[in-house]
């Protein structure tokens, strides 16, 4: 069966109309069922900080296990999650859907710099967040290293109601946003659905009458019951509830708001909205401090003229770039779901994996697309493509206007937050732990310190061999001494011949060859070294070059794979 089948000759129908939405508040009739419960494990593995074992998702998603297993199997051919015994671990691959909307957004690679260049001058975290719904989602974050620091991930979702940027999203909500946001206060009185602030602890949020509100916010129309009623008293829910709708019309009226320790004590944030032409907010700049440093007043008087200076050269850098050219579209990925189908059988689930391939069809230059573009961008058929539309439309992670399709920052909740925070020794790990059964022998990575004196083992895997290379994680050694040092030194600028790999042969101790190869970050800069070490007695210096040497190579293709898609909207560490 052909992968890739002709399309239907009928003509392209209208985007997400007629039977998709035939089943009110319900799942659409053409959504794809496989699409949907690989969704829901992506977000249970987000939500767990990025593991959990496979019985455990069984019990959070309620699916079956084989179904489980047929998912994370699907996902782990697709390298987005990885399967170690009986737990299933977020891989950095998955990062390639949000960053197909960070991509798209064009938002993080115009106006980080600025931010980060604010943080430098202020000596505080700075941040850019932008509406999803009735929330608030990271795009960036540029913070400080602090005893106290903020744990805040680039995708992290947080009520509007108690942050800064909240009330300056909030004045351009209609009644239909309020009505949503007093739906979801009161499903959800304690904020349990938003994993990445603490709980509230007061009650549930009484339903009482509404009330008439005053001011920018009753303008939308008819509907002004966008807060509670202050005649309720001291019930804790509703007091901030109309705390939120008084800070939304200060926020209109003076372009600024605060978060005076709302998400939780200590933590306060001055905050003032990036607009594009047409003074829509596009997204909120914030600098988020601690009251040892700042009072939310302080933070106020002394900030914000300088937070305001650096928006408005980001509103400057905004306006007059113009639209980056299309991007590279991704491969005919309908073909490789074909072929991993015929491989894998029945434990690959096709319609998960072209489902989630149409994320991909997005990025720079590419912010929207027709139904047309996504199958031709993914090689898939139209009707397949379609359902995919319209299962993400109805998941919240795609919007569709005037015949075109376009990312939503819910995308940023399939693994992005854990992810973003992912360090080069982590992505490496289970890479080492694969060429380490391979070639039996220990695998090792290290970084260049102290001004190049040094090389440190970051990460390091052992072979069970009765004698073995002794180097433990955190080890320093003579940079020049060693296979890794020597990697290193040569793309460091000192005079250390290389052929892209190094072999130092019984130099550092007797009877010891190692061997190593660069690991290059997307600007092509070796940022590390992959190394294997044996005896001199197992493998030849010969042997080390025609039978090692590919192996390194290509598991340091893997590493870097995985570190140029971790990194492209997020810094990695590098220890």
């Amino acid at each position: 069966m052909p992968a890739n089948p002709t399309p239907e000759p009928e003509p392209e129908p209208e985007p997400l109309e007629g039977s998709a939405r035939q089943r009110s508040g319900g799942t659409p009739a053409e959504a794809v069922t496989p699409l949907i419960r690989g969704i829901t494990v992506l977000r249970e593995l987000t939500d767990a900080n990025g593991t959990l074992s496979l019985s455990a998702l069984e019990r959070a998603t309620g699916l079956a296990r084989s179904t489980v297993d047929r998912i994370t199997a699907t996902l782990a051919r697709m390298g987005y999650v990885r399967v170690d015994g009986r737990d299933v671990f977020l891989a950095p691959r998955l990062m390639e859907l949000g960053n197909a909307y960070l991509a798209a957004l064009r938002l993080p690679s115009l106006l980080s710099p600025y931010a980060d260049a604010l943080a430098d001058e202020l000596d505080e975290s700075v941040s850019l967040a932008v509406a999803d719904q009735d929330g608030i989602r990271f795009i960036h974050q540029a913070t400080r290293r602090r005893a106290m620091s903020l744990s805040f991930r680039i995708g992290d979702l947080l009520p509007a109601e108690r942050t800064a940027p909240g009330p300056l999203f909030a004045t351009e909500w209609t009644p239909a946003d309020w009505q949503r946001w007093r739906e979801r206060r009161a499903a959800d009185p304690r904020d349990l659905s938003f994993t990445a602030v603490p709980p509230r602890t007061h009650g549930p949020v009484a339903t009482h009458g509404p009330v008439a509100t005053h001011g920018s916010i009753a303008t939308h129309g008819p509907d002004t019951t966008h807060g509670p009623n202050p005649a309720h008293g001291s019930n804790p829910a509703h007091d901030e509830d109309f705390d939120f709708v008084r800070r939304t019309e200060e926020a209109s009226a003076h372009g600024w708001a605060l978060d005076d320790q709302l998400i939780e004590p200590g933590l306060v944030a001055i905050s003032v909205p990036v607009r594009e032409e047409d003074r829509k907010v596009a997204c909120v700049a914030s600098v988020v401090s601690h009251t040892s440093r700042h009072t939310a007043h302080g933070l106020r008087e002394a900030l914000l003229p300088r937070l305001r200076s650096a928006v408005a050269r980001m509103e400057e850098e905004l306006h007059r770039t113009p639209p980056p050219e299309p991007g590279p579209r991704p491969a005919d990925l309908a073909l490789w779901t074909g072929a991993s189908k015929l491989q894998l059988g029945r434990d690959f689930i096709e319609s998960l994996a072209r489902g989630l391939t149409v994320l991909t069809a997005f990025g720079e230059g590419r912010p929207r697309l027709t139904l047309t573009e996504v199958a031709q961008a993914t090689g898939l058929a139209r009707a397949t493509a379609r359902r995919a539309l319209i299962t993400y439309e109805h998941l919240g992670l795609m919007t569709t206007a005037d015949r075109t399709f376009a990312l939503t920052p819910r995308v940023l909740c399939l693994g992005f937050p854990p992810l973003s925070r992912t360090t080069l020794p982590e992505i490496a790990q289970p890479h080492l732990a694969a060429l380490t059964s391979r070639i039996h022998e220990s695998t090792a990575l290290a970084v260049l310190v102290d001004a190049g004196e040094e090389i440190q083992y970051t990460a390091r895997v052992a072979t069970g061999r009765v004698m073995s290379v002794n180097i433990t994680v955190g080890t320093r050694l003579p940079a020049h001494a060693t296979a890794s040092g020597r990697v290193l030194l040569a793309d460091a600028g000192t005079p250390v011949h290389t052929q892209g790999y190094a072999l130092v042969d019984e130099e550092l101790e007797e009877g010891l060859r190692s061997l190593a190869v660069p690991i290059r970050d997307r600007e092509g800069r070796v940022v590390a070294a992959l190394s294997t070490a044996t005896h001199a007695s197992r493998h030849s210096p010969h042997e080390c070059v025609t039978a090692l040497l590919p192996e390194l190579t290509t598991t340091a293709t893997h590493i870097e794979s995985d570190l140029h898609t971790a990194s492209r909207f997020t810094p990695v560490p590098l220890t």
